[in-house]
């Protein structure tokens, strides 16, 4: 194989490696996305909820394998802050403290 061959072949390994990673973060920010927005909805509404929506908006731009899950990061993302803000209200109104309670707990 001549020089030039090789080289051309090493340069088209590297780009489709590249390729691949860059395809593998898409779809890891579209996983994060989705387990931190459904984690938000227990805990850290405040913090989890806009992390799942920025990540789901960050993998459907770079076009992401993973569409559907993003989706629903994205979608769970502002049902956390939703949350966030009934359970805000809720305090606010003398109703309890901004905090879950659990039976028995």
């Amino acid at each position: 194989m001549a020089p030039v061959e090789l080289a051309a072949r090493v340069a088209d390994t590297a780009r489709t490696d590249t390729a691949a990673r860059q395809r593998a973060d898409r779809d890891g920010k579209a996983v994060v996305g989705f387990v931190s927005g459904l984690v938000g909805l227990l805990v850290g509404n405040p913090v989890l909820g806009p992390l799942a929506i920025v990540l789901a908006v960050m993998s459907l731009r770079g076009g992401t394998r993973r569409r559907g899950r993003a989706l629903l990061a994205l979608a769970l993302g502002v049902a956390d802050l939703v949350v966030f803000v009934v359970l805000a209200v809720h305090s606010g109104s003398g109703h309890g403290g901004l905090s879950w309670h659990f039976a028995g707990l």
